[in-house]
C-alpha cells in the first residue's frame, strides 16, 4: 500500500514540479541519531550499524543445544535502538518479556579507530 501510494505521489509530484527542480524527500517521521560516549572524551560516537555473529563461542553454542562442529556461525544485524548504555557506577533496569524462562544477555565492545585503516599490523595498532 505504501509503495503504491508512494508511486502515485511520485507521479503527481512529477507532474506538478518542473523537470529542472529537485525536491528533497521528506522523512515520514524523525529518527534520532544513536550515540555512545567515548571514554576519556567529551565527544560521542554515532552508531549507524550493529553487526553481530551468532554461534561463535563453542561453549555457549553447546549450552544452547547446537553442535559447533556441524553448525557454522551466522551473521545478523540489530537496530541501533537495541543499545542500552549504562553509565559507569550505575545499575540499569533491563526489562524483558515476562514469559521469558531462559534469558541470555550479551555485552559488546565498540572500538573506533581515530585514524581509520585496514590491514593494520598488530605492532602498529595502538597508533590508530
Amino acid at each position: 500500500m505504501l509503495a503504491t501510494g508512494a508511486l502515485a505521489l511520485a507521479g503527481a509530484a512529477a507532474q506538478s514540479v518542473p523537470a529542472h527542480a529537485e525536491v528533497a524527500p521528506k522523512a515520514m517521521f524523525p529518527v534520532a541519531a544513536v550515540t555512545i560516549p567515548i571514554v576519556g572524551a567529551t565527544e560521542v560516537f554515532q552508531v549507524r550499524r550493529i553487526y553481530c555473529i551468532g554461534r561463535n563461542y563453542a561453549a555457549h553454542a553447546i549450552e544452547r543445544g547446537s553442535d559447533p562442529t556441524r553448525e557454522p556461525p551466522f551473521f545478523f544485524q540489530k537496530p541501533t535502538d537495541a543499545i542500552q548504555n549504562v553509565a559507569i557506577g550505575t545499575v540499569a533496569d533491563h526489562p524483558y518479556p515476562s514469559l521469558t524462562k531462559n534469558y541470555h544477555h550479551e555485552v559488546e565492545l565498540v572500538a573506533a579507530l581515530k585514524s581509520g585503516g585496514t590491514n593494520i599490523p598488530a605492532d602498529k595498532a595502538l597508533e590508530h
